[in-house]
């Protein structure tokens, strides 16, 4: 069957989507195997074929259990929202099954992979939601020829050092709406140093996420001037801080910042109040820990948290319509808070980013009108997104798969009792255009 190669600019997705919608029925309605169909892809990877009736298959990959469970939640039903926002792919349903749960473990992550590629006929994952996750999950789900793009994994090995080099942890098929945490360790050394902090401590436990925003933040803040005092990696099942925290002591640092998940970013600070030594050191976390079970302690008043932005404002989803307020009433109903975690707007953007991708990448045959998806096509999609309007901001692909569109926030955090209050504070922004950093209108 002749191809017809589409424009290499996707800036307007959701019309193409329907110009290719109207070149596939056309063709079915012809029924002439020789009506030319214009789709993405060469057949590289493969073909997934959907018979009339059935569905197309994606699957979603999030932390669901235990005390990190709040990684997943609001995620969760921002994909399942924008399923059901998007409506159907020329004509055929989608079906997003049953949630897997990456466990925010490389274990889990080898166990999702390989649940879904034992399928045979799923075209894309919308996760992990954490970095450890997809360190295992990534080379299993893209070498099978699946996209596997995720709203919160953050780990610069996953993409690249954003300076042309590709990460030890890098798949060709993999993609992120989430920010690359150099600009994330930039901004916390960079916000710190101005603050008048000279030294600091790190702590992280090992995993890509942890460890890769550790090594940032050391970096940059020893580019500025400051002094490390030491890095100490931490188990995260481990309740005992207090020896870990006593050695931390006795290099003095002025701060200490500590991009680990919950609960082990509960007893350090809880702990860390406890010791005289702690008493004037300024104390730091991310992403790992911006949620409302952290926030919530007492000891968590008067530090800082950085995390992606979620001052939203009224973006809109350019393929779905659907705004940045609307999504988050949306979550608030169903949840009865607000939205749990920082990427709610980045799961419904991959989500979106990777249906109509299906959409470019397939067309109807005409003889049996069956859909047809070129496996190829999803990346070939991908990788020339530009200028595309998200919920979450503009998003654009860059070689290695870094799509977001990757401003990140430092919160300074008042009151355990009012941590929507808390996300609303931003004392320090930063982005992608400045790797340096630009201070917000704050002061700071």
């Amino acid at each position: 069957m002749l191809k017809l190669l589409p424009s290499r600019s996707h800036s307007a997705p959701r019309l193409l989507v329907a110009v290719l919608a109207v070149v596939g029925l056309a063709a079915a309605a012809c029924g002439s195997e020789d009506t030319p169909v214009e789709y993405l892809g060469d057949g590289s990877l493969g073909t997934v074929e959907v018979a009339p009736g059935e569905a197309v298959q994606i699957r979603s990959v999030y932390t669901n259990p235990g005390d990190i469970a709040l990684l997943g939640n609001s995620a969760e039903k921002a994909i399942v929202f924008a399923v059901e926002d998007y409506g159907t792919i020329h004509g055929f349903d989608v079906n997003l099954g049953v949630g897997l749960d990456d466990m925010c473990s490389p274990e889990g992550g080898m166990i999702t992979g390989s649940l879904v590629i034992a399928e045979g006929d799923v075209v894309g994952v919308v996760g992990t939601n954490c970095s450890a996750a997809a360190a295992e999950a990534s080379p299993l789900l893209t070498s099978a020829g699946l996209v596997l793009i995720s709203p919160s994994n953050t780990a610069p090995s996953l993409t690249s050092d954003l300076a042309g080099n590709e990460g030890g942890s890098h798949f060709p098929g993999y993609y992120r709406t989430a920010h690359n945490d150099l600009i994330q360790g930039e901004a916390v050394a960079h916000f710190l140093y101005g603050e008048g902090v000279s030294s600091a401590a790190v702590v992280h436990d090992g995993g890509p996420y942890t460890m890769g925003l550790a090594t940032a933040f050391s970096d940059a803040f020893e580019e500025h001037g400051g002094v490390i005092t030491g890095t100490w990696e931490v188990d995260r099942k481990d309740e005992d801080l207090v020896p870990v925290l006593t050695e931390i002591a006795e290099g003095e640092p002025e701060a200490l910042f500590f991009p680990i998940f919950f609960p082990t970013g509960g007893f350090l600070v809880e702990q860390a109040a406890e010791m005289p030594a702690f008493a004037d050191t300024v104390l730091a976390a991310a992403d790992g820990l911006l949620s409302d079970q952290f926030l919530s302690l007492p000891e968590t008043e008067g530090m800082f948290v950085s995390g992606p932005d979620a001052r939203l404002g009224d973006n809109t989803n350019q393929s779905t319509g659907v705004s940045a307020p609307q999504l988050k009433a949306r979550l608030e109903e169903v949840e009865g808070q607000p939205p749990t975690n920082a990427f709610w707007g980045h799961a419904y953007d991959a989500t979106v980013l990777l249906l109509d991708a299906v959409t470019a990448a397939s067309y109807i045959r005409a003889e049996d009108s069956t859909l047809v998806i070129d496996r190829a096509g999803l990346r070939e999609y991908l990788d020339n997104l530009s200028g595309f309007h998200g919920v979450s901001g503009i998003l654009a692909c860059d070689e290695f798969g870094d799509c977001g569109a990757s401003r990140v926030v430092i919160h300074e955090h008042l009151d355990s009792t009012d941590t929507e209050a808390t996300r609303q504070s931003v004392v320090f922004e930063a982005g992608p255009d400045d790797r340096q950093t630009r201070e917000s209108l704050t002061g700071h």
